[in-house]
């Protein structure tokens, strides 16, 4: 039975009636489960997505669910490899299925060892992507319409995501006091509070008298009461290429990157960084101040200066005599505990 809850997802219950994999009660069973965490919507479908295909790879193997072993986990990530998928993509699923998998096992439906010794994928830590100062420059010079020139001033001064952006109403947005309310963060589901430059509150002011005032959300079309993703996405590469920066790769999200990159340029904390941009870890912030690090900067010139003049003096070989001797005398102590264990 669902609950009032549960009825948003009733739709992604309805689309696993005609699919015939292996365990596909035990995936219902999960589902259901996510629910009743309170887990979002996006969450549910795009487990429903993997564990989907999962059990179907699982079902043309031959297997049954009880069976499953640590062998078809490899199996199946190097059957994702094999289709081309980038590493991180892949982790992403196998994390899935390792979430679905544990709790099979706290359900008692497959044994404990297929979770014991996780796979573990190892991919290469990328920088963030921030956009140049000039190029932030070239891009707000050309943005035309109210609308848009308050939606890209307010991600690159308040670093919310698009998805957070687009879910903000009007009265979550506090023109006097310089603040936006996130009820919900995207990925997190902690809301926080971010603020706003004076050059996004003025953006701000003359968007909120243009637009519909019967519209539920912030930003909206004519034809819609709320804007989508793509239509947002369409937008930014307009103005990228008005201003001549198509070929360099900039996305929306870039917006975010060069946010946290400035404010460690100009000295804000790590920590006040972390809240403002709702990261759950410290450690995902400290990413960015990879990119902005000028005590590092100035230190390695610094000594590269020193180099440069020929101030560095030494040698580094090392002293053969020394090594010689304690070469002997690593012999002799091994040869002295040969002795003593003798009978």
């Amino acid at each position: 039975m669902l609950t009032s809850r549960s009825e948003p997802f009733e739709k992604v219950f309805e689309g696993l009636a005609g699919v015939e994999v292996c365990g596909k009660e035990h995936l219902v069973l999960y589902l259901r489960h996510l629910v009743r965490r309170n887990c979002c919507r996006l969450t549910i479908v795009q487990a429903t997505s993997t564990l989907k295909y999962f059990l179907g790879f699982v079902s043309k193997s031959g297997r049954c669910l009880e069976e499953l072993r640590r062998g078809d986990l490899e199996a199946f990530i190097e059957h994702e490899q094999d289709r081309g998928l980038k590493l991180s993509s892949v982790r992403t699923k196998l994390a899935r299925v390792y979430a679905f998998l544990s709790f099979l096992v706290e359900e008692e439906i497959i044994p404990p060892d297929v979770v014991v010794r996780k796979i573990r994928l190892k991919i290469p830590q990328y920088l963030p992507r921030a956009m140049d100062p000039e190029d932030v420059r070239g891009l707000v010079s050309v943005v035309k319409g109210s609308g848009d020139r308050a939606m890209i001033l307010v991600l690159l001064r308040t670093g919310m995501r698009i998805s957070e952006l687009l879910a903000l109403k009007v009265d979550d947005v506090n023109i006097t006091e310089r603040r936006v309310v996130i009820r919900q963060g995207a990925k997190t589901r902690r809301g926080r509070v971010v603020y706003i430059s004076d050059d996004a509150r003025y953006a701000l002011k003359v968007w909120l008298k243009e637009r519909d005032p019967l519209r539920e959300f912030l930003f909206h079309t004519q034809a819609s009461s709320r804007r989508s993703y793509t239509s947002c996405w369409c937008m930014f590469d307009k103005y990228l290429q008005q201003a001549g920066l198509a070929h360099k790769g900039y996305t929306l999200h870039c917006l975010r990157h060069t946010f946290a990159s400035e404010l460690l340029n100009a000295g804000m904390r790590i920590e006040y960084l972390q809240e403002l941009m709702g990261h759950d870890s410290i450690q995902v912030t400290r990413r960015y101040a990879k990119l902005t690090n000028k005590t590092l900067e100035a230190q390695y010139f610094r000594a590269m200066t020193r180099i440069q003049r020929g101030k560095i003096h030494g040698t580094y070989r090392a002293d053969h005599k020394l090594q010689t001797l304690l070469k002997a005398k690593k012999r002799f102590t091994l040869y002295r505990q040969k002795l003593s264990r003798k009978p």
